[in-house]
């Protein structure tokens, strides 16, 4: 397993709704640290690709970001699809979860997670 770490800039931003949420999660599910959040695609989903958001443990092929002291792990490949991407965290009446604004989207589900580019 490389244990490279990318200090480039992350290809995605949180926000500060975002990284709020994330610190309590990890703070509640007691996250350890070799764990990060993985940010990625699959495909499958209404319109072609699904996002991936959880947190899971480095893995060969992924670079490494820092992004407000949390670690963010992605695949190389899945740059292309994911650059410039905000994640935000929504917490209201009308939606309640995280959300994906990708520039790279040229179409989107009714649900918000499942894009084609």
């Amino acid at each position: 397993m490389s244990t490279e770490t990318t200090t480039n800039t992350a290809p995605v931003t949180l926000t500060e709704g975002a990284v709020a949420e994330l610190k309590k999660l990890i703070d509640q599910q007691e996250i350890g640290a070799d764990f990060g959040l993985r940010v990625g695609v699959e495909g499958g989903g209404c319109s072609g690709m699904s996002y991936i958001l959880g947190f899971d443990q480095k893995k060969d092929g992924d670079n490494e970001y820092t992004i407000a002291g949390i670690r963010v792990f992605m695949n190389k490949a899945h740059g292309l699809y994911l650059a410039g991407m905000e994640i935000d965290f929504k917490s209201g009446l009308d939606a309640r979860g995280f959300t994906f604004n990708n520039p790279n989207a040229t179409s989107t589900c009714g649900c918000g997670s499942s894009f084609s580019a």
